[in-house]
């Protein structure tokens, strides 16, 4: 497998489920301050111009949280997402929450030209972040972790998501240590070996 990745993205997130895993996979680093994703060969892998991506035997699949389910496919007994249709449930809530609200509100900063041209608009959306970050903490920190992780004591796919996208807050504007629950969870992660090989990696 390949994962085409770009550093401190959600790309990432699907490294450290394959590092959970105990999965084999070469990491492409695509270069972002280049903007090798908008070249004519990048495209040629993915026209939406994004990460992450997985080229498997299959073909070429895209989007976090499909790559997500794919790599539990692949190694049922990491146990990375639970049998139980209701906790199944409960860790896709929280996947898709973050993939439409929470990681939206951080794309506003930089990514607002998806949304608006006029530069008075961006420089809105983009002062607005820290706003909107904090309330998605808060509701993380309120609903969204039921122990250590989002599942009680076992960790699943959406811890993976969850910890990229917390590693964005202090740049989001947002000071974790705000929120109890979620630096508990942050500190339950950095002490992993999958987050530990992704820094090794220059992934984080």
């Amino acid at each position: 497998m390949q994962l085409y990745y770009a550093p401190n993205t959600i790309s990432v997130a699907v490294a450290i489920a394959l590092e959970e895993a105990q999965l084999d996979y070469q990491a492409v680093k695509v270069n972002f301050a280049e903007k090798e994703q908008t070249s004519a060969a990048y495209r040629q892998i993915n026209p939406k111009a994004r990460v992450p991506v997985l080229v498997v035997d299959g073909g070429i699949l895209t989007e976090t949280g499909a790559l997500l389910d794919y790599v539990a496919d692949l190694a049922p007994e990491a146990a990375l997402r639970p049998t139980d249709p209701i906790l199944a449930a409960r860790m896709r809530e929280v996947m898709y929450y973050l993939a439409s609200t929470m990681h939206v509100n951080h794309a506003h900063k930089m990514r607002g030209t998806r949304w608006a041209s006029n530069p008075a608009s961006l420089k809105d959306m983009a002062r607005k972040v820290p706003e909107t970050m904090a309330a998605s903490c808060d509701y993380i920190e309120t609903f969204g972790l039921k122990g250590p992780f989002v599942l009680g004591q076992t960790l699943s796919l959406a811890d993976c998501y969850l910890y990229v996208i917390c590693t964005w807050l202090e740049g989001d504007g947002v000071k974790h240590q705000r929120f109890p629950k979620i630096t508990a969870f942050m500190a339950e992660m950095e002490a992993r070996k999958s987050v530990q090989a992704a820094r090794a990696k220059n992934m984080l």
